[in-house]
């Protein structure tokens, strides 16, 4: 008998379809964990030397990316999200960040003049373990001074884990840092270091102006740890023009509660700011490693975003038919060029063959006449000859018509 077949992810008991099921999730999560534990396992016990890099305990102060395969959420959607590549990605806030671990390094890129920021950063009432994190700060204008070759670049791109950059001058980076960042997974993420806007007398918002017009207004120490702790706790979304996304959500550090929470987290984000009609534009939702296969969370009923985009079926056959009346017109018209090109080809051959006879007329003409003119230059040279041998007879008094030669001998 055959296996009874099962449905790859079940409905929730109450409420909206359009929901992602705890169960379901925590399920996938831990299957996919094993997996890659198990996965690992079997490598190191078949290779013949020890990778040393490799952590060898499942806590916390394992997060170093360097030492864990990522847990991708793979989202798809039945349109596309957007029509062009963004440089600037999103920024979805996570319960479990993914840099939880005092081994990541910070690059902030800042508005000019940087040395603001480093006094921010230097302050005593900023968080000293988040200052301890950030190991460079430097300026747009000496970014563009010291970072011009591509060896540089890729230097600084391997010397940290994590680039921030103000908000104020990330639209100006991809032409500065080019494709050694913006094609790898480090692209700069925009923090705001600008401080509040700060509410008049009148109720009007107005922001904070520097004292110098050159320079930017840079928020008060606490601000900017707040809002770059806020941005490093963030799981980043690029979209590109495609019906797929994937968003980091975790390592295999992680327990499966942690992996299943950030999903959630991102999916609600992803359906919240991102995704055009929402819920009813997803196909499904998986969670995957870099080499394993896709877990499926949830999947949807139907193919289609709205219901006009479903033809009924009197339509589809009226679609049909003036398909089939559409191509029978497109055949008449291509045997009629048919035609059309079989008439050019034959006055085409006329005329080369018109061309050819009249050309083997004129070469058997000029053959002939060549015959003729030949004929009528050896008789007159046969004349021209007897000429003047009776030219020399009478000279020599001989008569007529006799040889000169016969004569002398």
């Amino acid at each position: 008998m055959a296996a009874e077949s099962k449905a790859l992810t079940t409905r929730v008991a109450s409420g909206s379809p359009y929901q992602l099921d705890q169960s379901q999730t925590l399920k996938a999560s831990s299957a996919l964990l094993k997996h890659i534990s198990s996965e690992s396992d079997r490598k190191t016990a078949a290779s013949s030397t020890k990778n040393l890099l490799q952590a060898t305990t499942h806590t916390s102060d394992r997060n170093d990316p360097l030492d864990l395969e990522p847990v991708w959420l793979s989202l798809t959607t039945k349109k596309h999200i957007v029509d062009k590549r963004r440089l600037k990605p999103g920024k979805i806030p996570l319960p479990h960040s993914l840099n939880q671990s005092s081994m990541t390094t910070v690059c902030l890129i800042s508005c000019d003049p940087q040395r603001q920021v480093k006094d921010s950063i230097a302050h005593p009432s900023f968080p000293s373990a988040l200052a301890s994190r950030i190991t460079k700060v430097i300026g747009l204008s000496k970014l563009k001074a010291r970072y011009q070759s591509f060896e540089s670049k890729r230097q600084l791109l391997n010397d940290h884990d994590v680039f921030l950059a103000d908000d104020r001058v990330i639209t100006m980076l991809p032409k500065v840092l080019g494709k050694v960042f913006y094609q790898s997974a480090k692209k700069p993420v925009p923090v705001s270091l600008a401080p509040y806007r700060q509410i008049t007398t009148s109720g009007q918002r107005v922001t904070p102006k520097a004292a110098d017009e050159k320079s930017k207004t840079i928020a008060p120490p606490l601000q900017v740890a707040k809002e770059i702790e806020k941005t490093i706790n963030c799981a980043l979304v690029h979209l590109s023009p495609s019906n797929n996304t994937s968003v980091r959500v975790g390592y295999s550090s992680f327990t499966a509660q942690q992996i299943a929470d950030n999903v959630e987290a991102v999916v609600a984000g992803l359906v919240e700011k991102f995704i055009p009609q929402g819920w009813r534009n997803i196909r499904a939702v998986n969670i995957k490693g870099p080499n394993t296969m896709a877990l499926p969370i949830w999947l949807a009923d139907e193919l289609w975003v709205d219901e006009a985009d479903v033809l009924q079926k009197e339509e589809e056959r009226a679609e049909g038919s003036m398909s089939v009346a559409k191509q029978g017109g497109k055949k008449r018209k291509e045997r009629a060029l048919d035609i059309a090109t079989e008439g050019d080809k034959e006055r085409v051959s006329k005329r080369e063959n018109r061309q050819e006879t009249t050309y083997g007329e004129k070469k058997k003409k000029r053959r002939v006449g060549d015959t003729d003119l030949s004929t009528e230059m050896r008789e007159r040279r046969e004349k021209l000859r007897e000429q003047k041998n009776m030219d020399k007879a009478e000279i020599q008094g001989l008569e007529p018509g006799k040889k000169i030669s016969a004569v002398t001998a």
